[in-house]
């Protein structure tokens, strides 16, 4: 396994991270403060519900935005992977930072089609597909 995969693996992680840091606690908290749920119990189904939908719900969402962005092959694709999951991770932190409520769905398109376009220009961008 080379270097570069195993650095975007790690960013990858990074920022499902920050996106369950970020999501969790608003997905949680009117369950807890309504003294619905136990903060444990509350946090338990969310990482299984989580897990679950990871598994059951499939592909669909990751071939859409496959098909709207083109980031390249090998190496050129590492690169470019890296460059957008180190952007949403430095933009989610510094939202939370400041307060300022974001999307992380939001910010891996962005991410990925400011770094698509940095690397292919502006033919990253399937227009077609949109």
């Amino acid at each position: 396994m080379s270097l570069g995969l195993l650095v975007v693996l790690f960013l990858v992680l990074c920022s499902v991270f920050v996106n369950g840091w970020t999501d969790a606690p608003n997905a949680i908290s009117n369950v807890v403060s309504t003294r619905v749920l136990k903060p444990r119990t509350a946090v338990l189904l969310s990482a299984v519900f989580n897990l679950i939908g990871v598994l059951v719900m499939g592909v669909a969402v990751a071939l859409t935005v496959s098909d709207i962005v083109y980031i390249g092959e090998g190496k050129e694709a590492l690169v470019t992977l890296a460059a957008a999951q180190l952007s949403i991770v430095t933009w989610s932190v510094s939202a939370w930072w400041f307060g300022i409520p974001t999307s992380e769905s939001h910010a891996l398109i962005a991410g990925l089609m400011g770094a698509g376009m940095s690397a292919k220009g502006i033919s990253a961008f399937n227009s077609q597909s949109v």
